[in-house]
């Protein structure tokens, strides 16, 4: 295992910088993921980390050693990519075993190691198949098992399931996470699946145009994101975000759409101009009048499974709010929100930080 360390590190492809002074430090044993839209230097960091891209400015250490001069190898990272990489060949007994026998292990050591990781992978009765035999899921595993039978100091993970279809994709996540409980070897994980970040990591780090938008645990990020950024990408539903305009200070009372209600926040907003955001579970759907609700019209009806995501039309703004197939609402019904204050947050308008 190793602790890895970004002191003031900078990335920069020609005269774009992609990566802005990154400082961050990640634990030892830690499940840690990079999250972010297409084009944030997620998958910049990972090379950098394994050594595949060079630095243009600061260091990357593990522990206490300065790895900026190290080859990838020198660095004793494995990694595991979105394409699985197998060698069509060779069947997965040789592909799991391909590192120990590059480093010129004994057979026998090879043979017990390929079998307990194969064990530990559920793949021991797919050790004569070759690739084109196996599913996707099966495959995946097969990569990952040529990176554990390494040992490396630190697991790198390049949106690993994004190849798999949904129902995999929920089933891998819990692998990977087992998997991680039992190892227990530092991983740093990159995706753009934010669902996928918030099921599996210890902590996230939040990217943007090349930043650290926020890190934390996923709880933390999910209910005290750091901006407008954060809080709209975390989530699904992504948070609705409504202009509101604060009324008075002490105690804090706000304008949204000529509804008056008291948000809880950190401290008080320094403008008069500020976002509100809520998320769409939080908000209530109902065909009935119902305490304190407030009156919107329904636009879209989309089923979720046991409940519907409603789009609601309230006055000049559209948000999504939940209700209960009971409802049986139907676009251009009349229906009412039930908003609660606890759940709301704030936003300054102009620099889309939380207050």
């Amino acid at each position: 295992m190793a602790k890895i360390f970004f002191e003031n590190v900078i990335k920069n492809f020609g005269n774009t910088r992609v990566i802005k002074e990154l400082d961050l430090h990640i634990e030892n044993g830690e499940f840690f993921t990079f999250v972010g839209p297409s084009g944030c230097g997620k998958s910049t960091i990972l090379n950098m980390i394994a050594g595949l891209e060079g630095i243009t400015g600061g260091k990357i250490k593990f522990d206490n050693m300065t790895v900026n001069e190290l080859s990838p190898k020198e660095r004793d990272v494995a990694m595991v990519f979105q394409s699985y990489a197998l060698y069509p060949h060779m069947t997965v007994h040789e592909n799991i075993a391909f590192p120990l026998v590059m480093k010129k292990i004994h057979k026998d050591i090879i043979k017990t190691e390929v079998e307990r990781i194969a064990d530990l992978l559920g793949l021991y009765d797919l050790l004569k198949r070759r690739p084109r035999e196996l599913s996707g899921g099966q495959r995946q595993r097969v990569a990952l098992g040529r990176a554990i039978i390494r040992k490396p100091k630190v697991f790198l993970m390049d949106e690993p399931l994004s190849n798999l279809d949904a129902r995999l994709r929920v089933e891998m996540r819990a692998e990977l996470k087992k998997l991680h409980n039992e190892l227990n070897i530092t991983t740093v994980y990159v995706t753009h699946d934010q669902a996928e970040a918030m099921s599996m990591s210890d902590r996230i780090a939040v990217l943007s145009g090349g930043e650290i938008q926020q890190c934390g645990t996923p709880q933390e990020i999910y209910l005290r994101p750091a901006n407008t950024m954060v809080a709209g990408f975390v989530g699904s539903p992504p948070m609705n975000f409504i202009p509101a305009i604060i009324k008075d200070q002490a105690p804090l009372e706000v304008d949204c759409n000529g509804f008056r209600l008291r948000p809880v926040t950190d401290g008080n907003p320094e403008r008069g101009n500020v976002i509100l955001g809520i998320r769409p579970e939080d908000l209530t759907v109902s065909s009935t009048k119902i305490d304190k609700g407030i009156e919107v019209i329904v636009s879209i009806v989309e089923s979720a499974g046991p409940f519907n995501w409603v789009d609601l039309k309230w006055k000049d703004n559209t948000i999504k709010g939940m209700a209960g197939l009971d409802e049986k609402l139907q676009p251009g019904n009349t229906c009412y929100m039930d908003f609660p204050e606890e759940k709301v947050l704030l936003f300054d308008r102009e620099t889309g930080k939380r207050v």
